[in-house]
């Protein structure tokens, strides 16, 4: 019903967005959260730039994120403490929407010109529970292409996927990475788990239009705001890269994707270790003719003899489901999809054969 809804909507249609997005907050875990993003629609042609925005937005609402951008800065506000009142709708105590309509109100028209900024650029919504999905696709990629990888993430944000070589994982009983690690990601498992095998992660970058310094608080702060408030143990991830990042930064740099895919296929590349790029619902945020030059230029360099994997956990446009997709050289390079996930790592199933 979900999916149908996104489909039928008009791709222009702001209110809709909205509430397909609020929907989707409530049943993701977040209702809470749902109950600020369906406060939106009380901004429409209201008296502040903010709604006058939201009122008139030029692109595609729902592809752009845009409720999700104005969540963040509604749980900045609480997070920074410039106004705490948003604390009761996140703890749950209070539960009607039209009380929750009308504080949405009132603090866009107070904060008007710091929310505004807030829907500038997409949620950075960098989200550590995604690597468990990145992590069980090289466990099917060893047997078939070998164990050691060079590990390359596009829209790496913060880097928060450029540490999992540093995180322990548990995949539905199959274990993998340092216990000792303070971020452990096991997610709710469904189907039969990735077979144990070797994993060799021989170096690890990534590259993004905007990187995110953890080290720096402010820029911490506004990466946690897009994290649904009541969602604890997405915080206490967060929590933990931060850490990790205190204790040895994640190797970013600030390109453009399709720049630096080119430059990371012309790099010198060691003899048995494969070359990975990956990403994780990143996708739908490059302008068309960006995955267009990335495709052509890593499906070039595979076909040419490159020894290469492509690890996608995108959004399916048709379903809206997110979906854990592989290609590699040698092996053809057809993109072989090995299951699903849920958004933020809550959940993954798993199709692969083992």
């Amino acid at each position: 019903m979900e999916q149908a809804k996104a489909k039928a909507m008009d791709a222009h249609d702001v209110p809709g967005a909205i509430a397909w997005q609020a929907d989707h907050a409530a049943k993701n875990g977040g209702p809470c959260t749902a109950q600020v993003v369906r406060a939106q629609l009380a901004l429409l042609d209201s008296d502040t730039e903010t709604g006058r925005r939201l009122t008139h937005w030029p692109g595609r609402p729902l592809e752009d994120a845009l409720p999700l951008r104005l969540a963040g800065g509604f749980h900045h506000l609480v997070l920074s403490g410039t106004d705490t009142r948003l604390a009761a709708v996140y703890r749950g105590e209070v539960t009607e929407q039209d009380a929750v309509n009308a504080l949405i109100l009132d603090l866009t028209r107070q904060h008007d010109a710091a929310l505004l900024p807030w829907l500038d650029g997409p949620p950075q919504t960098n989200e550590a529970g995604r690597s468990a999905s990145i992590m069980a696709a090289l466990l099917w990629l060893s047997p078939r292409i070998g164990p050691r990888f060079e590990m390359n993430e596009l829209g790496a944000s913060a880097g928060v996927n450029t540490m999992m070589e540093r995180y322990f994982y548990d995949l539905g009983g199959t274990q993998i990475g340092p216990k000792a690690s303070p971020m452990h990601i096991a997610p709710e498992w469904r189907g039969a788990p990735p077979a144990p095998a070797p994993v060799e992660i021989t170096s690890i970058q990534g590259c993004d239009r905007a990187p995110v310094n953890l080290a720096d608080p402010t820029a911490a702060l506004r990466l946690k705001s897009y994290v649904w408030a009541e969602v604890t143990e997405r915080l206490a991830r967060i929590d933990a890269a931060i850490r990790l990042a205190g204790e040895q930064p994640p190797n970013l740099v600030q390109r453009d994707a399709g720049d630096w895919v080119d430059q990371r296929l012309a790099a010198h590349q060691d003899t048995g270790t494969t070359r990975v790029f990956y990403h994780s619902i990143v996708w739908q945020y490059l302008p068309p003719e960006t995955r267009a030059r990335i495709t052509k230029a890593i499906i070039t360099a595979g076909e040419a003899g490159q020894r290469l994997a492509w690890i996608m956990l995108e959004t399916n446009r048709e379903t809206f489901r997110h979906e854990l997709t592989v290609r590699y050289w040698p092996g053809g390079g057809e993109p072989v999809l090995l299951g699903e996930a849920h958004a933020h790592g809550a959940w993954a199933a798993w199709h692969a054969a083992a």
